[in-house]
């Protein structure tokens, strides 16, 4: 099969960070742990996130396979999702806390937990580590399962973990594994002088 780490390499109109040319979400894992070293630092590239007024609203709850947590994320999850992400030896559940020290609603707090898994991801990346985000997954159940307190925002799933072989996949999921990447152009999302006309810089 060919190399899929090259299949998934941003087709680039203009060049940018390697890391982020190469970074993707796969649903293959190998079982293989995260290492402790690695995880603080994915997570402390988190930390370091800018947020609105600083109040840093991201918050993480790690699992890992075998334990209570990560069991309890993973059946949260729709069953598509259990099918591939059960393989994955770390599963966290981001969520933000919706409310500032006053207690008044902070509207940028999804948006910065936002920016904390990008950064997140791309720290990963950097180690070795693949993450892929999740939507798919009953916001209800996980926040009563999991006990989180109702000013927090439960957001999205993430898998953390060493890429595995695709071939472990469902057949149904083997061609997303190994399909290059699309993304619409930069000059259908960036506008200069009014909404929906395009940049003249691109």
């Amino acid at each position: 099969m060919e190399n899929i780490d090259l299949i998934k390499q941003a087709s680039l109109d203009y060049p940018v960070y390697p890391l982020i040319a190469s970074r993707w979400s796969p649903r293959a894992y190998d079982t293989k742990p995260v290492e402790k070293e690695k995880l603080q630092r994915i997570f402390e590239a988190a930390r370091w996130t800018a947020s609105s007024n600083n109040l840093q609203p991201w918050y993480f709850l790690v699992g890992f396979k075998g334990d209570e947590v990560y069991a309890n994320i993973l059946s949260a999850l729709v069953e598509f999702n259990q099918l591939w992400a059960v393989n994955a030896p770390v599963l966290v559940l981001a969520m933000a806390k919706t409310t500032n020290h006053k207690g008044e609603l902070n509207h940028s707090a999804a948006y910065d937990l936002g920016q904390a898994v990008a950064v997140l991801s791309l720290q990963a990346m950097a180690e070795g580590i693949y993450t892929h985000q999740m939507g798919g997954f009953d916001v209800a159940e996980a926040t009563r399962l999991l006990g989180i307190p109702a000013d927090y925002k439960v957001v999205v799933a993430i898998t953390l973990g060493y890429r595995g072989e695709a071939g472990i996949l469902h057949p149904n999921l083997l061609n997303l594994e190994t399909s290059p990447r699309n993304r619409r152009s930069a000059s259908e999302s960036v506008f200069t002088g009014s909404f929906g006309h395009k940049a003249d810089f691109l």
